[in-house]
């Protein structure tokens, strides 16, 4: 399957888009895939198709891709899956660049119709070279192209940003989608791969290495049939963009289920840990922190030490982050004499000077706050910051003091935060940073560390990995 750059655009970037299996009825997915399109502010031209009416959501439809006058970029397929083939081949006559194909029932169920259905999709799709997000997919998103091409009409309110999610998932896809809402984490795409007819985790990456609009790919996988393509694909990314990965089937249970949900091959995960490993790919084990350290590579740069600072408002919050930072393979940096010195001179007396560094007794003079800050972002032994401010009364303008340091600094070095108030005090400063990628916020202290944590990690995998070629698992077979 071609996958270079060009060749995907049909899928994230096309210019029309046919619905095949449109409806008007809100209790099936065409209706939805339609409303998905139409709400998330599709640009480019609609076509509905379904023999059995005339107009859908104020469209004309079309009773076949046929009937269509002009060019058609992608297909989203919403048929049952015995009719599938037919339209495949339709599509492969028409021109077809692109097929998202939502419907289920191929190699997934236990009946060997599946495999054979998927089997003879496959080598139409082949033939006439179109790719395939699918099947047993819920679909995908391009934000930055306002294409919503899923039957979630609610994932066109998510935010644009630098994250790329590729899952085998739809409820993992959905789960991460959901979070990330209330969160405020932005993303470029989502990308429900579903069975993998012909474009799988391996095409992505070469898709979106050449990306400009993701900074990082984040991989949710349950089971591989040929892991090696995975590996070598992130391996040519070290050093360009960050890979995360989540892999579930660490137990028996899970292992069968996920066979089952996607028809791969999952095996051991032990073995998957080492294949990440060699591919440069962050393993991580949970939904919460594999969204924490996306949302931090995608604003912020790689440490190039494990020395960090620790800035806090008050004493508690900065132990709760020293801890995890101590944990998880950092250390808490002592600052140079010239920053130490600094801080001496702007804290007043009986303040924890070293660090961490305790602000509090300082909070009502804000050119102080930002000298300290500033001091000890230009530390040489510093390779991280952890800002961490809690509201009171007696600090309500302090965040507004600091605002013009971190918007200038920009991220020079990570600096990640935990800045919590009470709802409406500090949000909307807080947004203004985010947005502006001055600094990445988070809800606790050990959120804010473990996440650094991680983006530590990936500098580790992306410098110390070895170059020379991986000799496991089998480039052939699932692991």
């Amino acid at each position: 399957m071609d996958t270079k750059p060009d060749h995907m655009k049909a899928l994230f970037d096309p210019q029309t888009v046919a619905v095949i299996g449109a409806s008007d009825n809100p209790h099936k997915l065409g209706f939805h895939v339609m409303k998905s399109l139409v709400n998330s502010g599709y640009a480019g031209t609609i076509i509905p198709v379904n023999p059995g009416t005339h107009e859908i959501m104020g469209r004309r439809v079309c009773a076949a891709v046929s009937d269509y006058d002009k060019n058609i970029d992608l297909a989203i397929v919403v048929l049952p899956a015995k009719l599938v083939p037919g339209v495949f081949r339709e599509c492969a006559l028409k021109g077809v660049r692109g097929i998202v194909l939502i419907t289920a029932g191929f190699k997934e169920i236990e009946d060997p119709q599946g495999g054979r259905l998927h089997g003879e999709l496959a080598a139409i799709a082949n033939q006439a070279d179109i790719p395939v997000i699918g099947p047993n997919t819920f679909g995908m998103i391009n934000f930055h192209a306002r294409l919503n091409a899923s039957f979630t009409p609610e994932f066109s309110q998510l935010r644009r940003g630098g994250i790329a999610l590729i899952s085998q998932s739809g409820g993992m896809s959905h789960l991460l989608g959901f979070l990330a809402m209330r969160a405020e984490v932005g993303f470029s795409k989502i990308v429900g791969l579903g069975n993998r007819l012909n474009v799988d985790f391996a095409h992505m990456l070469h898709y979106l290495a050449d990306d400009p609009e993701t900074r990082v790919i984040v991989l949710y996988v349950e089971g591989l049939d040929h892991p090696m393509a995975l590996v070598e694909a992130a391996r040519a990314l070290r050093g360009k963009k960050p890979v995360i990965g989540y892999k579930t089937g660490s137990g028996r249970v899970s292992d069968q289920a996920s066979r089952s949900h996607t028809g791969s091959l999952a095996g051991s995960h032990a073995v998957y840990t080492r294949a990440f490993t060699q591919g440069g790919i962050l393993h991580i084990d949970n939904t919460e922190t594999l969204l924490d350290t996306a949302k931090a590579l995608a604003s912020a740069p790689l440490p190039q030490g494990t020395g960090m600072a620790v800035l806090s408002g008050q004493a508690g919050p900065s132990m709760a982050a020293c801890d995890v930072c101590e944990r998880q393979g950092l250390h808490i940096a002592p600052f140079s004499p010239p920053t130490q010195h600094r801080i001496n001179d702007l804290l007043p007396p009986l303040a924890l000077r070293t660090n961490p560094v305790d602000m509090g007794p300082a909070w009502y003079n804000a050119s102080a706050i930002a000298g300290i800050i500033q001091t000890v972002m230009e530390d040489p032994h510093v390779d991280g910051i952890l800002l961490l401010m809690m509201f009171a009364s007696a600090n309500v303008d302090a965040l507004r003091g600091i605002k013009e340091l971190l918007l200038t600094w920009k991220q020079q070095k990570p600096l990640l935060s935990c800045i919590q108030s009470p709802p409406g005090v500090w949000d909307a400063q807080i947004k203004e940073l985010e947005d502006a990628g001055a600094l990445v916020n988070f809800p606790t202290p050990e959120r804010a560390a473990a996440a650094m944590a991680n983006v530590w990690r990936v500098h580790r995998l992306q410098t110390v990995i070895s170059d020379q070629a991986p000799s496991s698992p089998s480039p052939h077979k699932g692991i």
